[in-house]
């Protein structure tokens, strides 16, 4: 019984995420309608932006449904009537939620080919943000970066948009954290033997 409590749980957390996730890069949704039945019509209409999948098209929607009333009862979605439209969005927790899920899930998507440039990220945080900056660091390294120096972190391939993601999340401009592209670096044999260039 403690098991099948576990998968319940489980299921609805990740239904949780993408529902999050998915608000996060919408920004927020209008219904044009102030029926009290509302959700009932719009909830299996959004299930669609959301990549989930149920065998079965009834526990999809029940599931679904009941994910989005838990995330509301958390307080990570807030639901506004607008002149007979009803606004959807997530609250500053749940926008704070998921973005959390989104780069706890963030990936470096790798080319087939290398184009023969390194990405050179450098970072400068002060330290009365230490738990931010080794936060970053750690996620950094995670991401699989070479360590050339303290702050100074190098990658084979293109990763702006990614690292725009941290620089949103930890709240830091681009005097804290930069990206920049070069042709060479000086004695890169160690750094092209860690990413598998050397064989």
């Amino acid at each position: 019984m403690q098991n099948a409590n576990k998968i319940i749980i489980q299921g609805r957390g990740n239904l949780s995420k993408e529902i999050l996730k998915t608000f996060l890069i919408a920004g927020g949704i209008i219904i044009a309608s102030t029926s009290p039945y509302f959700l009932t019509r719009f909830l299996p209409k959004l299930i669609k932006h959301v990549s989930y999948r149920l065998s079965c098209r009834k526990k999809k929607n029940r599931k679904f449904t009941n994910a989005f009333y838990y995330l509301r009862s958390k307080g990570f979605i807030k639901i506004e009537n607008r002149k007979e439209q009803i606004y959807i969005s997530l609250t500053e927790e749940g926008r704070k939620k998921a973005g959390k899920y989104q780069i706890d899930e963030l990936k470096i998507s790798k080319p087939r080919k290398w184009d023969k440039k390194w990405r050179v990220l450098i970072f400068d945080i002060q330290d009365k943000h230490k738990i931010k900056r080794e936060a970053l660091r750690g996620k950094i390294k995670e991401l699989g970066l070479y360590q050339l120096q303290k702050s100074v972190w190098i990658y084979p391939y293109k990763f702006q948009k990614e690292i725009k993601l941290l620089r949103d999340f930890f709240g830091l401009n681009n005097n804290e954290i930069k990206v920049i592209t070069a042709t060479e670096i000086e004695d890169d044999h160690a750094i092209q033997e860690f990413f598998g260039f050397l064989k």
